[in-house]
């Protein structure tokens, strides 16, 4: 029973830290998965195990680990934001892997990728012929950026001259899983707006799953009744 109390505050007590650390070491440990986070990534998670479960192990050595590891990764993201050679050897470079529509063999044979690895890489891209691409870059978490030829380029707005005087704003949810969202409300000062809206619609605030005021200005609501007689149900 002492075991199982002990694994248990151990266990609350690596999560407290690993959280703190994560908070630390910020979103881009997250968010960007170089080598330099991928080797923090995989010792943190190893000494975090040990002390949530090795009892054999004493708790503060194990903390003290953790918060060395932790303190030697916080010293090299800073270093890397300083310097840009330290930067280029702690996560490493961007690699091109196609110039000028051509597939660089040599980058490819240094980086370990075969052709089928690129092309699956286009694909989540929408790029199923690879003679679209220009140039494409093997990126320091991994991804592919592309870009295409000219000819294979989207068309946007500007390219035939037509202009658009609506800006586009950040969407503002205003009710999520059913409950109100009093601060953004207020911050955006639209609760008059809001209920005035619910009003035109005929609704109350209790018939609304989720509400957001849309990139576009307009009030989009889901309400908890979808009358829908047969919902898909793919499982």
């Amino acid at each position: 029973m002492n075991d199982i109390l002990e694994i248990l505050i151990r266990t609350i007590c690596a999560i407290v830290l690993i959280m703190i650390i994560a908070r630390m070491l910020g979103k881009q440990t997250i968010a960007q998965m170089t080598y330099h986070d991928f080797v923090a990534a995989i010792t943190l998670g190893a000494i975090t195990a040990n002390l949530a479960f090795n009892i054999s192990l004493k708790s503060w050595k194990l903390v003290f680990s953790l918060i060395t590891f932790s303190g030697i990764l916080y010293i090299l993201t800073l270093v890397a934001l300083k310097s840009r050679k330290a930067r280029n050897w702690i996560s490493g470079k961007p690699t091109v892997i196609v110039e000028n529509g051509k597939i660089l063999e040599q980058n490819l044979k240094k980086l370990k990728l075969t052709s089928d690895t690129i092309n699956q890489e286009l694909r989540e891209k929408n790029i199923f012929d690879i003679e679209e691409v220009e140039y494409a870059v093997l990126e320091l978490n991994g991804r592919v950026s592309v870009l295409r030829k000219p000819e294979y380029l989207p068309v946007i707005r500007k390219d035939l001259g037509i202009s658009s005087s609506s800006k586009t704003a950040f969407p503002i949810e205003l009710i999520m899983d059913g409950k109100i969202i009093f601060e953004n409300l207020k911050q955006n000062q639209l609760t008059e707006w809001f209920y005035e809206e619910l009003t035109k619609r005929g609704l109350s605030v209790e018939q609304v799953f989720y509400a957001v005021k849309s990139t576009n200005g307009n009030l989009f609501l889901d309400l908890y009744e979808d009358n829908i007689q047969r919902p898909i149900d793919k499982e």
